[in-house]
């Protein structure tokens, strides 16, 4: 099971061949992908997409389970952010991925760095 950072799903919708040779493999098996609520916030905020890439994003979400921000994950992220002085977006996501027990996906490992509990694999 994984929970997926903004730039993994960016990185593979662009068709980079790292992020793209790590992920197509686990789309096509049978474990559950996750992102967090600020993940479906980021990717629909960019100040550049094109109608296409909002039907590629929106195409893409339907194969994933969106988490929603609820009462445990802020106070885990809100701890998160305290301790290691993470971004609030990527606290988010690294509680996400603590709380489902998943191996988080993303290129910005550097991003979570001493968050020893979190598992990273990088894209």
């Amino acid at each position: 099971m994984y929970t997926l950072d903004t730039n993994a799903i960016i990185y593979f919708l662009q068709g980079d061949v790292s992020a793209v040779s790590v992920l197509q493999p686990i789309f096509y098996g049978d474990d559950a992908l996750y992102i967090s609520t600020i993940t479906e916030l980021e990717l629909f905020s960019f100040s550049k997409l094109t109608s296409l890439d909002v039907m590629r994003m929106e195409g893409f979400l339907l194969t994933v389970v969106i988490l929603a921000l609820d009462s445990r994950i802020a106070r885990t992220a809100g701890a998160l952010r305290r301790v290691y002085r993470l971004e609030t977006p990527d606290s988010i996501i690294a509680a996400t991925a603590l709380l489902t027990g998943t191996t988080l996906l993303t290129r910005n490992v550097k991003d979570f760095t001493g968050v020893s509990s979190l598992n990273i694999r990088p894209i």
